[in-house]
């Protein structure tokens, strides 16, 4: 089908591949045995594919959304054998998250912002949001590292002030790419240090602003009343702020990433999603799932531990790799 024609270079195709290939190797495990001794998909071979697909994180709704179209197909060709069924999956996989207009991207872009009222330069504001231990401090780093790359001015914020350790992290990779960081004393208000950041990348001419947040879900009456803070005071800087809200979810906790969504969603208008650590996990599937099941675009996916390995996510590279 003309889904899939190459999009990436073959060196970031290659880091694709590499990060998935633990999900993809258990995937196709799954597979072989799903099919064993079968010449041609029937329901025994369906109703083992559903479990092969749930079982590797794609979610309930998707698999079953993926089964369907596999269903029609076979009572449309009327014959398909065993040995199609990886390439049959791919396609309706792409086909199904094709449906949505996420995922088409190739490259880090940012969108062009009219000046402020008083001629001064618009900086786009990217707001961070996750749990501890998701990868959100090093995901801020890799993309302030891509923004600064494409010849963007970055500022960063550490608005995640009750923790050290996160204003130290992210002083570290503020230094390791060379951007300025925009910090207080921890225990400072959050709100405080995002006005200090938009005031200085504003003063700056900065072309991008990436607030880190705190990362507690214990209590979502206080972190919606935190962030909704957080927003309203930069609001006061620039007037549309923040212009993105990202969620960074961990890929190799499989269903608990799903779980997360949804809480952050309920908490606060999140507007796309970062998902993490997929070299290290067979949970690779959950990015199918979640970029099928929430209306919220899958913005980039980290595939190995390098500063070149958070990659814009693209779904029919994503799918092409996952069951090469």
């Amino acid at each position: 089908m003309s889904f899939f024609k190459k999009i990436f270079s073959s060196e970031k195709k290659e880091t694709l591949d590499k990060g998935l290939e633990k999900s993809k190797t258990s995937f196709l495990g799954k597979l072989s045995k799903a099919v064993a001794g079968k010449s041609k998909v029937d329901d025994e071979v369906l109703d083992n594919l559903e479990e092969v697909l749930v079982s590797s994180d794609v979610g309930v709704n998707t698999t079953l959304k993926v089964i369907e179209r596999i269903e029609e197909r076979v009572s449309k060709d009327k014959y398909l054998g065993t040995e199609e069924l990886n390439q049959i999956l791919r396609e309706e996989i792409a086909g199904l998250l094709s449906e949505t207009n996420t995922g088409e991207e190739t490259e880090y872009t940012i969108p062009t912002l009219s000046p402020q009222a008083d001629g001064s330069k618009t900086p786009y504001v990217l707001m961070v949001v996750g749990v501890n231990g998701v990868g959100k401090t090093t995901t801020i780093g890799k993309l302030a590292y891509q923004f600064k790359k494409k010849g963007l001015n970055v500022v960063l914020g550490a608005a995640d002030t009750f923790r050290a350790a996160a204003i130290d992290q992210l002083q570290v990779w503020a230094d390791r790419v060379d951007v300025p960081l925009v910090k207080q004393a921890m225990g400072s208000d959050p709100a405080s240090v995002a006005f200090d950041t938009l005031k200085s990348a504003v003063a700056q001419n900065a072309d991008v602003v990436i607030i880190d947040t705190a990362g507690r879900l214990h209590n979502k009456v206080n972190l919606m009343n935190e962030l909704t803070k957080v927003k309203r005071v930069m609001q006061k800087v620039v007037g549309d702020a923040p212009h993105d809200v990202l969620l960074v979810l961990d890929g190799s906790t499989g269903q608990n990433a799903f779980e997360q969504a949804k809480q952050f969603t309920a908490a606060t208008e999140v507007t796309s999603l970062a998902v993490t650590k997929l070299d290290g996990t067979a949970k690779g599937g959950v990015v199918i799932g979640i970029s099928d099941q929430f209306k919220i675009p899958v913005k980039y996916i980290g595939v190995g531990e390098g500063i070149e390995d958070l990659q814009v996510f693209n779904k029919y590279e994503f799918v092409d790799s996952f069951f090469k």
